[in-house]
Parts: C-alpha cells; structure tokens; sequence
C-alpha cells in the first residue's frame, strides 16, 4: 500500500477544503452575523493540517492500486467529516461539542440530513449556508466516487448499470479519462443546481433561500435554513419544483451525461433502471395520495399536494418535510420510510440500495418461479435485451445481505444504548439509506439521543454511503496482508 500517496493526496483534498471556508466567510461579513472569525480560524487550521500532510510528501508519484482505492475512498469521507466540524464547534452560535459536530458534519457529507440542531431561524446565515454547501459539495463528491472512481476498483452500484448499456458506457469511464469524466459531471451538477436555484426565486424564495436549498435538494441531503423545512414557504411552486428537481437528482447521472452529449431524451425511457424508478414513483404517489384521501387526513387537493411532497422526498432520501409523514394513519409512515431503503438509481445523488438492485433482485425472484414450473429451461435475467451475468447477481444478493445484515446489528446496537424499538429501527434505517428524518424520538431531530447513539448513527451514514463492502474491506485480514 502506498501510504506516501495517500497522504499526498488527503493533503490536497484539505487545502482545497479549506478554500470552501470562503463562501461561508462572505455571506458572515454580508450579515455581520459575527461567524467570521470562526470560519477564518477553521480555514487556517484545515489549510495547515492539510499541508503538514502534503509537504513532506509532495514529489512523489507512484500508480494507485485497488487497496489504495479503497483507502482513499473510505478516507475521503472520514476526513473531510473531521474537518467540517471546525466552523460548529468554532462559532458561538451553534457552538456545538464534538459528537454533535461530528454527527451534523458527517450526516452533510454524506448528503443524509440528519440534524441535531434546532432553531435554525435564529442561527447565523454564514453557518446555515456552510450546512447547505456541505451536502452539495457531499453530493458531487458522490457521483464523481460512483460514476468515476468505485467502478474501477471493481465495486459500487455502476458495475450493474454498465452491464445493461452499450458502447461507450460499458467502459469504466464515461470520458476517456477520469478528470475529464468529473469535469463533464461537476458541469452538470452545477447546471442543475443553478437552474434549480433561479426555479426557487422566480416561484418566491428570497436569493439566500433559493441558493441553500438549491445546494440540498440537488445534493439530495434534505437540509433546510429554517426549523419547518420547505414547509416554511407553504408555497406550492416551491414544492413542485422541489420534487421535480429531486426526481431528476435521484435518476443516474450518466444518463444526463448523454442527454448533455447528444441533445436527446430518449435513452431515459429506454433504460431499465430509469423506467422502474419511474413506475415505483409513480405507484407509490397514487398509493399515498389515495390512502391519505380515503382516511380523511386531508382534502382531494392537499392530500395530492402533500401526498406527492412527501412521498418523492422520502423515497429519493432527500428528507425534506412540508407535512408530518410520521404522524400519518394507518400504514402510510412505514410505507415511506420502506421505500428509502429502494432509494435513489445508480450513480445519483440518492442514498438507499439503489433502483438497479431491487430490480435485480424482483427479476431472479421472477425467475426462480418460472423455473418451478420449468426447471430444465435456460431463463437468463435480463436488462433491457442484455442478460445479466451470474456473477452480478450473486453480487446483487450478497449487497443485499449485507445490507440487512447491518441493518440487524446496527439496531440492536442502537437499542443496547437505551432507545426503544420504532426509534432505533428508524433511525438506523434513516442513517443507512441516508435520508435524514426517522420515526419515534428522532423524528424531529437526533439532538436528544446520548453521544454513543450518534457515534453508531455516524459509523451507519459512513456504511450507508460507501454501500458497506467498501468500509467493511478495509477490517477484512486478508486486506492487510501483503
């Protein structure tokens, strides 16, 4: 393992961390909202962590292997969580301990939403727009990790999509190289935020509004400026916009990638994953609308209004909130709770198991039905026309018991610390999917769980993003040895 280039490489990450403070500096000295010196303190220490790392190894060049991968790609998030925490911990206002830092630093890279503060309205705009940017800059750094950096190391969810398309996108890259891969991606990404941003002002938001939750709803993290979340607005526009913007977060970038590349629509209803994303949405829409409707929760027009908001919200794993979902009837909160562990499609900004998996899966269960009526006929799975090797399904199926494996442990763990069964089970299924809101005493917010609660959820967000095999590698022995 080359420790040198890794550390070459964290260094530069934090230095160029440490320039994101700037943003958050202007908007302090704008409102004189008396955060300034606390970002220009976490600036300084970030910058020179970072070259103390870099510096005595910056000449050296050697060829990444896999291992190394998989060190830079577990350590990408733990580091930059760990730096984030400085302007919390450093400003009055929040002025937050560690854990609490930690957890609200990590829950916005990963793009998960998971907060610990309350009071949002009265906190300093310097400090809500450093959360905001937090989750966009999370958001880019997952699909430039998904689309361009886990498929060469052999993991992540993208292995599966390229199985379906052809020519170009069965490559490991969409752009010949990987700088120009995130160059085209990073230029998408700030395209949809900007279009988002100028949808949410002309509809109402004041700029500030507009461009923070632009950072969140493209990033898909669900954070918000305001304790009520979009729900603060009660503005209808907003919500469409929102929900129209989250859809096309949650679908695969590489997909906009070729709508960009071509002018064209088309491949968006020709792919598989694309088409099943849309048609659980859509189902899940009509189910909550009618459900909500039926239960006299709401009138015809609001149980549509609300019914979609929070329906799209919860299954993209973007948390934002115009309506109590927990305090629904009947089944409808554990519906949207179960459909975030669906999540968004392969290589978004959306957290969960991924559209491509569970599709994956209801096929081989197809499958293995029909071959107890017929069990000497040959039934390849497929996408689309392309079957699908054996070995991505067993991958599939391995993910997914994996998956809830965790899920089993992470909650009884959770339980151990004191919490009941509906809040440990929803948090844990919240952190995991990284969605953000949960059920029970974290339903509003995760501030009155003790400090070991918020360190499991935090080792949960971590698995959650890097979709578990790439943390839990970096434990296995046989990693290690040479």
């Amino acid at each position: 393992m080359h420790l040198t280039v890794i550390a070459r490489i964290l260094g530069i990450l934090l230095m160029l961390f440490s320039v994101a403070m700037l943003p958050p500096i202007l908007v302090s000295m704008w409102y004189d909202d008396g955060a300034t010196q606390a970002f220009f303190s976490a600036m300084a220490l970030i910058f020179g962590i970072g070259f103390i790392s870099w510096l005595p190894v910056r000449a050296v060049r050697k060829e990444l292997r896999i291992r190394d991968g998989f060190v830079i790609a577990a350590s990408f998030w733990l580091t930059l969580g760990l730096a984030g925490t400085l302007p919390f911990m450093l400003a009055d206002n929040p002025g937050l301990d560690f854990a609490d830092a930690f957890f609200e630093s990590l829950s916005g890279w990963t793009t998960t939403g998971a907060t610990v503060m309350t009071g949002l309205d009265t906190l300093p705009k310097s400090i809500l727009w450093y959360r905001q940017q937090l989750q966009w800059l999370g958001g880019m750094g997952i699909i430039v990790l998904a689309v361009a950096i886990l498929p060469m190391l052999g993991i992540g969810g993208m292995q599966l999509y390229r199985a379906e398309m052809p020519g170009p996108m069965k490559d490991a890259k969409l752009t010949p190289r990987i700088a120009e891969t995130a160059k085209a991606l990073w230029y998408i990404y700030v395209t949809l935020t900007i279009a988002c941003a100028a949808a949410y002002w002309v509809a109402g938001m004041d700029l500030f509004d507009a461009i923070t939750h632009s950072f969140s709803t493209v990033g898909i993290g669900g954070f918000s400026t305001y304790d009520a979340s979009i729900g603060h607005f009660d503005n209808v526009a907003i919500e469409m916009i929102a929900v129209f913007f989250m859809l096309i977060a949650a679908m695969n970038f590489s997909l906009h990638f070729f709508a960009w590349r071509y002018k064209s629509i088309r491949h968006y209803f020709r792919d598989s994953e694309a088409r099943f994303f849309l048609f659980i949405m859509a189902g899940g829409m009509l189910l909550t609308v009618f459900a909500l409707w039926l239960t006299n929760t709401y009138n015809a027009v609001d149980s549509v209004r609300y019914g979609i908001f929070e329906l799209v919200s919860i299954a993209t794993t973007a948390g934002f909130a115009t309506a109590d979902f927990s305090s629904w009837p009947v089944f409808l909160p554990v519906l949207l709770f179960m459909m975030a562990f669906i999540g968004g499609c392969t290589g978004s900004t959306g957290g969960g198991m991924k559209v491509i998996r569970i599709l994956l899966i209801y096929k081989q269960g197809v499958r293995e039905v029909r071959r107890l009526i017929h069990p000497n006929a040959i039934m390849p799975v497929k996408l689309g026309k392309r079957p699908v090797d054996d070995r991505i399904l067993q991958a599939v199926w391995g993910f997914f018991s994996v998956y809830i494996v965790t899920f089993m442990v992470m909650m009884l763990a959770l339980m151990a610390t004191g919490l009941d069964q509906v809040t440990a089970f929803s948090a844990v299924g919240s952190c995991l999917n990284n969605l953000g809101p949960g059920l029970g005493d974290v339903a509003a917010h995760y501030g009155d769980i003790s400090d070991t609660a918020k360190w499991l959820l935090a080792l949960t967000m971590l698995l959650g993003r890097l979709e578990i095999f790439t943390l839990l590698v970096l434990i296995s022995p046989t990693f290690w040895r040479s």
